[in-house]
């Protein structure tokens, strides 16, 4: 995998108003930067971490203007990320003290699948078989509008035929799903490898689009994401969704978070189109599209169910939105669908975003995470930034 600053920016990258953190090893630590003409600049002097600069009404000016320190090339960045060169300065996920929470079931036809992995109790053998028969008895009651009288009257109409599912209650009924994805400084970024459990045999990549909400529950940007997911286990129960989604290695974000200004807001994360590209070292491709104009909830619903008078989050939080995609292309079986091999690159991008690129390789060989809060602290601490 070669990535340079060209294949990860946006679009629009010379308006946009992107933020990195890039590690250096001589402070044994991060920094917070501004992305500037296919650069880093150092902000950490203004904002020791990117959830301090979050908490700033002037946060887009600092990005656009402040005088930075050190000024990093991010084909450089790129390259010593990559190599998984950690005595080099290199790129991180763009968030650090923010709680990771994702949304799930928040598309029709990701709640599908999910009803299927329950149905099949997580084999990928008996996938296709159970798909073609729920598709007439479920599929038309996935469009109606969750929590609406028309949902409510659909759960009595499936659950008088022995059909109700946990996954159509949040998919369909007035609570979303939201849980805890990963823990805080766990997430890896573009350029590093994700980790997928050794002995999973049904797993995909979920495209999402990530938004990075303030502590007042202020949305202030958005980024990529992947919420790697092992179907296996989650089918066989939905209590072990922390097996299935929260292991090493296995949540990805970036490749940089854009903050809102006049040019990029909420709006704009409502219609975005998410591209999935998937390319194995056996020749295998996938390609796929989730888009935002699809999703069942509204964002906005979606943050406050995480933040409110119910829950606080003195740090703020980074909240994936769910994914409308749910690959059912076989791979190594008729029937069996999709699932990933060791080596795959996956990249999930979208013009006014960029691309987060990563290969996969098993949670037990990934680069185990060792950079915790105690350790960043310390780090800050040296260098007078708290």
């Amino acid at each position: 995998m070669t990535l340079t600053a060209e294949s990860v920016l946006p679009a629009d990258a010379q308006d946009a108003l992107l933020v990195a953190r890039v590690h250096e090893p001589d402070w044994d630590g991060p920094c917070v930067a501004a992305v500037r003409d296919a650069h880093t600049v150092d902000l950490t002097a203004h904002a020791p971490t990117v959830s301090d600069l979050l908490e700033r009404d002037d946060a887009a000016d600092v990005v656009r203007h402040a005088p930075g320190g050190r000024r990093r090339p991010l084909d450089d960045l790129l390259a010593a990320t990559v190599a998984g060169r950690r005595d080099l300065p290199h790129l991180l996920a763009p968030v650090d003290l923010q709680v990771i929470k994702a949304a799930g079931v928040t598309f029709a036809e990701s709640l599908m699948e999910r009803v299927i992995e329950e149905r099949t109790g997580g084999d990928p053998s008996l996938a296709a078989r159970t798909r073609d028969r729920l598709a007439a008895s479920v599929g038309p009651v996935t469009s109606v509008r969750p929590g609406s009288p028309e949902a409510a009257k659909a759960k009595e109409i499936l659950l008088a035929e022995g059909l109700w599912s946990q996954y159509l209650e949040v998919g369909i009924g007035p609570d979303p799903e939201v849980f805890t994805k990963a823990p805080v400084l766990s997430a890896v970024g573009t350029g590093a490898r994700v980790g997928i459990l050794a002995g999973s045999v049904w797993n995909n990549p979920e495209p999402e689009a990530v938004l990075a909400v303030d502590s007042r529950g202020r949305v202030r940007g958005a980024l990529l994401g992947n919420d790697v997911n092992l179907r296996d286990i989650e089918g066989r129960s939905a209590l072990l969704l922390p097996r299935a989604k929260d292991n090493n290695a296995s949540c990805a974000l970036g490749p940089f978070l854009r903050l809102f200004d006049g040019g990029f807001g909420l709006d704009d994360v409502r219609a975005l189109d998410i591209d999935l590209d998937v390319t194995g070292t056996d020749g295998f491709v996938l390609r796929g599209t989730s888009t935002m104009r699809s999703i069942s909830r509204d964002v906005l619903d979606l943050v406050a169910s995480v933040h409110g008078e119910h829950h606080q989050h003195p740090d703020g939080f980074v909240l994936f939105t769910g994914t409308l995609f749910a690959p059912t292309q076989d791979r190594d079986a008729p029937g069996e669908g999709f699932t990933h091999h060791e080596g795959d690159v996956v990249r999930v991008s979208s013009p006014r975003l960029g691309a987060l690129v990563n290969t996969v390789t098993t949670s037990e060989a990934a680069p185990p995470w060792e950079y915790g809060l105690r350790r960043l602290m310390r780090s800050l601490a040296a260098r007078g930034a708290l």
